[in-house]
């Protein structure tokens, strides 16, 4: 049969991008390490009255658990009036007839035993429906951080699914790692004696957090360069801004939040110091987030300028 004859436009068949979400913007982004830092520091907080190590008294519970829900809440708040630069919230679009995704259900269960902690916590906090909150609470947010993680890169690197495993690792972490300070910062906000979560183990248990996360994300540009069946980032299509910023990232996730680690135990002023720290943390996180997704860009399309 013959082979029908190219009409005047047209154009050679291409991959179809379209079903592939572009990289969010950093704004977006910011809102997401947000969400993540809130469900670490409910994971931290769960867990801890869970166990019944953490301070008593009812504010020592309260401000971290409220600070924790406004992290969360922020994206999807801003998500419901369906902004052009937000127009929906772990894939679920609000509106009329629009149905929640299993992320958005998983998410909006984890909100049941923040409520329940809010209606327990007492003084000593050692009530055994109040750890039971706790230990809930803890659980949810991990579940919900494993969940969602992957599916943020389920279509944006088709390439890359085998190493999906290593994604849930690289956000508990960093989420327990960013909490982890939002946590210290509540903690040493409030007058009171010293607990194990404000002492010296913890500051240590931070840094080897930092450690790890360090370890994770490093694992996670090697998965992405070395993916199997993948385009290997050849050095030209690597801007050099894309290296700088790394660094610049490096430096507010690891070096400031660790040299205030350091330093927090003997100086002054330490509600400034921790409160640093923890901003730090959010906004390195927020620009190493970016870059990844303009690597994955580039990944995708050599051709593609981050």
């Amino acid at each position: 049969m013959p082979e029908q004859a190219e009409m005047p436009g047209d154009t050679p068949p291409t991959r179809d991008d379209s079903h592939i979400p572009p990289h969010p913007g950093l704004m977006v982004m910011t809102l997401q390490v947000l969400a993540i830092s809130g469900y670490g520091l409910w994971l931290l907080l769960g867990l801890a009255l869970g166990l019944g190590i953490y301070p008593a008294g009812r504010g020592d519970a309260l401000v971290p658990l409220a600070l924790g829900t406004v992290l969360v809440s922020i994206g999807p708040l801003l998500a419901l009036p369906g902004l052009p630069w937000m127009p929906d919230w772990l894939g679920w679009r609000f509106g009329r007839g629009s149905r929640p995704t299993r992320e958005g259900l998983l998410a909006l269960v984890t909100y049941l035993p923040m409520l329940a902690i809010a209606g327990l916590v007492r003084g000593d906090n050692a009530f055994w429906a109040t750890r039971l909150s706790g230990a809930a609470l803890a659980f949810c947010s991990l579940a919900c951080l494993i969940y969602t993680s992957r599916g943020a890169y389920r279509q944006r690197a088709p390439a890359l699914a085998p190493l999906w495993r290593q994604w849930p690792l690289g956000r508990v972490v960093s989420a327990c790692y960013a909490g982890g300070l939002w946590l210290w910062l509540c903690l040493v906000g409030q007058e009171g004696e010293p607990t194990p979560i404000t002492s010296t183990p913890w500051i240590l248990a931070l840094q080897l957090l930092a450690l790890l996360l360090g370890w994770a994300e490093g694992m996670r540009w090697q998965a992405l360069r070395r993916a199997e069946g993948g385009l290997e980032l050849a050095a030209s299509s690597r801007p050099p801004e894309l290296w700088a910023g790394r660094f610049v990232a490096a430096t507010l996730i690891y070096v400031i939040p660790c040299v205030v680690l350091l330093l927090a135990q003997v100086l002054e002023q330490r509600v400034l110091l921790v409160a640093l720290a923890a901003v730090s943390c959010v906004v390195g996180k927020s620009v190493e987030q970016h870059l990844y997704d303009a690597a994955l860009a580039i990944r995708r399309d050599p051709g593609h300028s981050a």
